[in-house]
């Protein structure tokens, strides 16, 4: 069975597309309000990880141990 370069050409076109959808996502993220308190902690979230990261919930120490964990799922 030969689908010559249709599979190939259908898997570069969803690629692209969560690529984008990806971007699109972390552009939406950056627009988005975040929190001045931590909401792990009692932390503030501090003035540099905020304008770093807007949308920032989580001080980074929380943040860290946030993604540690999801890397172990």
């Amino acid at each position: 069975m030969n689908f010559g370069n249709s599979m190939f050409d259908a898997a570069e076109i969803l690629a692209e597309q969560e690529r984008q959808a990806g971007i699109d996502a972390a552009s939406r993220s950056l627009k988005t309000m975040g929190s001045l308190e931590c909401e792990d902690c009692p932390q503030l979230i501090s003035r540099e990880r905020r304008l770093a990261m807007p949308s920032a919930v989580r001080c980074v120490d929380c943040q860290a141990r946030f993604e540690r964990r999801l890397k172990r799922r």
